[in-house]
């Protein structure tokens, strides 16, 4: 990536990069927890959302506020998941969600479906496609939880 279009990036434009790719376009850091921080200031830098996609993603908000997703699992991991992701976050900013909410929002219901695929496919055979056939379900299922808690079983075959 050329690291000078970060300068005209338009403000919001939401960014979902794995660590690696992160640290191709921030730098490296020495621990997770100073990648954290410059996750955060990244955001604030250049007035973009960043989504550090891993164990546990997390959303960086250009006003420096910082969130961290409960849903997902490793078997997610896998190629196609990541663009699947981005056409989840396009889709939900297409229908007028602001960037914040499709990023807060997208991210969590990936996961959930990630998380119920995995209860139908276990982790180790996890497939994208398998991710967005169970997309419906995951509406489903924040509609029917209680108190935004997703009713996701976390029993894996």
């Amino acid at each position: 990536m050329n690291k000078e279009w970060l300068k005209i990036l338009p403000g919001q434009t939401i960014l979902t990069p794995h660590p690696k790719e992160f640290e191709r376009v921030a730098g490296t850091t020495e621990n997770s927890y100073r990648r954290l921080l410059r996750q955060i200031e990244f955001s604030q830098e250049f007035q973009c959302i960043v989504v550090l996609k891993g164990a546990f993603t997390s959303i960086a908000l250009p006003d420096g506020g910082v969130f961290f997703n409960s849903t997902g699992n490793p078997g997610m991991a896998t190629a196609g998941s990541g663009d699947l992701l981005t056409g989840i976050l396009l889709s939900l900013l297409a229908q007028g969600y602001t960037p914040e909410e499709a990023a807060l929002a997208g991210v969590f219901l990936h996961g959930i479906a990630g998380d119920l695929a995995a209860v139908d496919k276990g982790y180790e055979s996890l497939i994208a496609s398998d991710i967005i056939d169970h997309l419906g379900d995951a509406f489903r299922n924040i509609r029917s939880g209680e108190g935004g808690e997703p009713a996701v079983s976390s029993e894996v075959k």
